[in-house]
Parts: C-alpha cells; sequence; structure tokens
C-alpha cells in the first residue's frame, strides 16, 4: 500500500531576474501535498503564481530553492534524459489547447508517449485501445484531429495523458476552449477517472465550476497558497458557492 504522497513540494520559491537586477519573486515557499488517489485544485487569479508553480511541478521549470517530489522522486535534482525519461512516464498533461499533432490520426496522436519510449507496437495497441474505451473514444480513433470536436479532441489528449499510466495527471485549464456541454462532460471523465481509478489528479484552473469536482482546492495569491477548501461530504453545488465565495473574499 502506497502511503507516500504522490506529489510533496516542499518550500518551493521562484524568482526571476539576475542578483544585480530587479528581482521578482513568483513563488514564496510553497509547501502541500497530493495523496495517491487524490483530486486536488489550485486556483488563483492571473499574476497569482499558479502557471509558475505548474510549470515547476510538471518539471518545465527549475524552483529557485524548495523540493518537488513525485512518486517519491525528487524531480529537481533530475537533468536531461534523466528528466525527459521521468516526465514521459511519470507525468500525464492535458494542456487548454490540446496540443495534437494534425498530421497524426487520434490512435497515433494517443499512442505517441509509448511510441518514444520505443514500446513494441503491440503494446502501444493495447494500451492505446484501453484507454480508448475507458474515455468513450473507439469510434474516433482513426480520424484526425481536424475531424474532431473540441471536446473529442480534449478526450483524445487526456488518453495521451493517460496512455502510460502516469503517477500524476495535471491539468492546465483543460476546459478553457471547451463550450460548457464539453467542459461538463471532461470534468465528468476526470472525476470517473479520479474515482474508479484511482488517478491522481491537480487541476490548475480559475474556473469555479472546474474546482467543483475536486476534493481539495488550494487557493493561491501573491506566491503563496493563503486557503484550502475541502469538499468533505457537501453537494457539489454547495462546494461551488463555498468556492464563489471563497473567491470572493480572497481576491480583495
Amino acid at each position: 500500500m502506497q502511503t507516500q504522497p504522490v506529489v510533496a513540494v516542499n518550500g518551493v520559491t521562484k524568482t526571476y531576474g539576475k542578483a544585480n537586477e530587479k528581482q521578482f519573486q513568483a513563488l514564496k515557499g510553497v509547501s502541500f501535498s497530493v495523496q495517491p488517489g487524490e483530486f486536488v485544485g489550485i486556483m488563483g487569479a492571473s499574476g497569482s503564481g499558479k502557471t509558475t508553480l505548474l510549470n515547476i511541478l510538471s518539471t518545465l521549470d527549475r524552483p529557485t530553492a524548495g523540493t518537488v517530489a513525485i512518486n517519491g522522486q525528487d524531480v529537481t535534482a533530475l537533468k536531461g534524459n534523466q528528466l525527459s525519461d521521468f516526465r514521459a512516464k511519470k507525468i500525464g498533461f492535458i494542456f487548454q489547447d490540446f496540443n495534437l499533432l494534425e498530421n497524426l490520426t487520434a490512435r497515433e496522436n494517443i499512442a505517441l508517449p509509448l511510441a518514444l519510449q520505443n514500446v513494441s507496437h503491440q503494446k502501444q495497441t493495447q494500451a492505446v485501445e484501453k484507454i480508448a474505451t475507458t474515455l468513450g473514444i473507439q469510434a474516433v480513433l482513426e480520424h484526425y484531429p481536424t475531424e474532431l470536436s473540441g471536446g473529442q479532441k480534449q478526450r483524445v489528449a487526456a488518453a495521451r495523458a493517460l496512455v502510460q499510466a502516469p503517477a500524476i495527471l495535471f491539468g492546465d485549464e483543460p476546459t478553457g476552449a471547451l463550450d460548457s456541454q464539453s467542459a461538463k462532460e471532461l470534468l465528468n471523465t476526470m472525476a470517473q477517472l479520479n474515482q474508479e481509478q484511482g488517478v491522481s489528479i491537480l487541476l490548475v484552473t480559475h474556473d469555479p465550476f472546474s474546482a467543483s469536482y475536486a476534493q481539495r482546492i488550494l487557493f493561491i495569491k501573491d506566491g503563496q497558497i493563503g486557503q484550502e477548501l475541502v469538499h468533505g461530504d457537501k453537494s457539489q453545488s454547495d462546494f461551488y458557492q463555498e468556492i464563489l465565495e471563497t473567491l470572493g473574499t480572497f481576491q480583495q
């Protein structure tokens, strides 16, 4: 039984600018953890530090100080091939703008992380079929991104993020480019993956409705985590109202 957090952030700071220049501190000693199978939301206004934090968590950027451990591995200590290998195998990422390759079919897009890891064709096929079935997109596997709706594209992107069974799935405003119906479908799918398959999810969003799907929300302001809300046994609509009220006081 895994008891260590799937993500452990300890005293992370991020300062931009050289020592002899005007410096900007985007993150100021952020610490929190995500437990296995947890669905955590991070909310904050533009410029609050949430994008910087996500870039550091997903190993696209390095902290100035502090550590980030994913699955027990200190990712701040990894470099070069080790880092890209770890990122490919252990981190799933859903972006706002899908980031699908237009010249590849949905199937090929989903298989891409496995192909880059030189996984055998047979294993690629099995893994793609399995995740496509989970996400209900078997019917569009031979289609190209231009033939898909926004909601279908985002499901394909989610399948690509999950095909390696990563330790953590990061979502960066994944519903931002979707209409409300597609957004709801994607959020329901993410909640289902979390509840039924134990997928650990960290969702960065400014949308209170998206955040209401999380079990716990961390509010970030001026580079610090200032407040936390727990879903608990509240209904989703009650939790949504609580988020709205918290945002109202938090952004003053």
